[in-house]
């Protein structure tokens, strides 16, 4: 189940409407550019925990038959094999798909940064924003929201 108004809270703020988003099937993994819309598709509320304030977050994930499908559709473009998210350890598995991602596009070198979501994508694509996030991870949360929803109204 997905929370909508967490949802189109966070569309209000975001400085991206398209996401590329990464997915393993096989051993392989694969990749779609999406709009807001077929995004929340793949949106699931959950909380994160105690510890980060119990607070209703927004994760993505693609299950297999989906993944199976945007593959047997053509939608999924393979972009390498799953061991390459492991290479590099100073990173993890969401940081390296976005620096592949990042430099196979672009064609620049990736470089880790906290750019807040609502300034911009992670990156640009022939003049718009993109977000990048690999299955599993968090779109956003509440307090994210609140501290977006301020910045963009200040």
């Amino acid at each position: 189940m997905m929370n909508l108004d967490l949802a189109h809270r966070y569309n209000r703020c975001a400085g991206a409407h398209k996401y590329i988003v990464g997915f393993a099937y096989g051993k392989k993994i694969y990749y779609i550019t999406i709009d807001f819309p077929e995004l929340c598709q793949l949106l699931h509320s959950s909380r994160t925990s105690s510890k980060r304030g119990g607070v209703q977050q927004l994760r993505i994930y693609v299950k297999a038959e989906r993944a199976g499908y945007y593959i047997q559709t053509g939608k999924a473009t393979e972009l390498c094999d799953e061991s390459e998210l492991r290479a590099d350890t100073k990173h993890n598995k969401g940081e390296n798909f976005e620096r592949i991602i990042t430099e196979l596009l672009t064609g620049t070198v990736w470089v880790k940064d906290s750019t807040p979501f609502w300034k911009a994508g992670d990156i640009n694509l022939n003049g718009e924003e993109v977000q990048i996030k690999l299955n599993g991870a968090e779109l956003t949360n509440e307090k994210a929201i609140a501290t977006a929803e301020a910045a963009v109204a200040a």
